[in-house]
């Protein structure tokens, strides 16, 4: 089965964090990303560039900003393969912004 595990947290916060609170957390991200990418369990994930950046593209021509304004933001996600969710919720709670933010674990949906 497929999941996102969808990372959220303050945006604000991350930008003002020092240079080495920044270094210590990608650091962090990256043992977490070579852990699941040698248990085969990695698919894919990327971050987000700032909400700020965001365009949504409306029915009614009113495109503007980030389709949904939330405390936290939505920055980043990883898609992984698991046995169940069990196993999504276990690599979810590994992840770094698990601590400081929220980390929401969905399945993907799989059509034959």
């Amino acid at each position: 089965m497929k999941y996102m595990l969808l990372i959220y947290g303050d945006e604000a916060a991350q930008a003002s964090a020092t240079p080495e609170q920044g270094q210590a957390v990608a650091d962090e991200y990256e043992a977490f990303t070579q852990s699941i990418r040698s248990s085969g369990n990695y698919l894919d994930g990327d971050p987000f560039m700032p909400t700020t950046t965001a365009t949504t593209v409306s029915p009614d021509g009113s495109n503007g900003g980030p389709a949904v304004t939330t405390s936290p933001q939505l920055l980043a996600y990883y898609k992984v393969e698991a046995e169940g969710p069990e196993q999504a919720v276990e690599m979810a709670k590994r992840i770094p912004h698990a601590r400081f933010g929220a980390v929401e674990v969905r399945q993907v949906v799989k059509y034959d």
